[in-house]
């Protein structure tokens, strides 16, 4: 049976949940509980703190699991990424008081407060810098105000909460996280690749929508010019009569534009339809 953890609380829990039911997946219904096991698809799922998913499937517990890039690295963890999941994506930045410093090698020699040790000491070891790295489990903005501090290095989503802090972002970004399914290295290789088909193809129907449209033949090349779909689209030609049908997968962002395109070159009887599941 494959066991999987999933974060039980936070900001990846109900996306991470929700991507499971739509890969046809039981979950739980009581919060409180701890372990689901569904006996149809053969998976027993964990739900843990956020930051310890990726010590359990590193330490091979569990056999996958759900879970932030930025906690995978900061854990240690001798886990595997496996697929990135299209959401929870924020960026690592550092951050301190105007004038204190504009770029990484100005943090040398100073102190660094942040929720993400190991993250830190590895990026600041990779460039060289000597640092004072301040663990502290949350609002690490004001550290710098407390006297605990002269640097931050915290997720960053719009950057109001440092300048409300009186603090300026510096330098590249540490990091670009997102959430992310990791596997056990010895992970049985049967059965990720089913979960992970099963998600890839959750991923690619919130991308794309399926479209249905007729067009005279003389404008068919014109019509896939402008919709080529995912791979290429389907064409059947109408009985008796010069027209084709045609199938395709656009992507979602790009509907209303393509569909504009494709009444522009006299295509009629367009039709979208939400897609469920993709098999890629």
């Amino acid at each position: 049976m494959l066991r999987i953890a999933v974060p039980n609380k936070g900001s990846l829990s109900e996306p991470a949940v929700q991507l499971l039911k739509e890969a046809g997946y039981q979950q739980r219904r009581d919060p409180r509980e701890l372990v689901l096991v569904d006996e149809r698809n053969n998976v027993e799922f964990f739900f843990l703190r956020p930051r310890d998913v990726a010590v359990y499937v590193g330490a091979g517990t569990v056999h996958a699991g759900i879970t932030g890039r930025d906690l995978l690295i900061d854990s240690g963890a001798d886990a595997v990424e496996h697929l990135e999941l299209g959401f929870g994506g924020s960026t690592f930045r550092y951050a301190a008081e105007p004038g204190v410093a504009s770029s990484i090698a100005d943090v040398d020699g100073k102190r660094v407060a942040t929720s993400y040790p190991r993250l830190v000491e590895q990026h600041l070891a990779s460039h060289g810098v000597t640092a004072t790295v301040v663990r502290l489990d949350g609002a690490v903005e004001s550290s710098v105000r407390l006297g605990v501090a002269d640097v931050v290095a915290d997720v960053v989503s719009t950057g109001t909460t440092l300048r409300a802090a009186g603090l300026e972002i510096f330098g590249e970004p540490i990091l670009g996280s997102e959430a992310i399914l990791i596997r056990a290295q010895d992970a049985p290789v049967e059965d990720i690749a089913i979960l992970t088909g099963r998600l890839r193809g959750v991923l690619t129907a919130r991308k794309f929508v399926l479209v249905d449209y007729d067009v005279p033949a003389d404008k068919l090349d014109e019509a896939i010019a402008v919709s080529p779909g995912f791979e290429a689209p389907t064409v059947t030609p109408l009985h008796g009569s010069d027209w084709h049908a045609v199938r395709v997968m656009i992507p979602r962002k790009e509907m209303n534009h393509i569909m504009d395109a494709l009444y522009a070159v006299g295509a009629r009887a367009i039709l979208t339809t939400e897609l469920l599941a993709v098999r890629v």
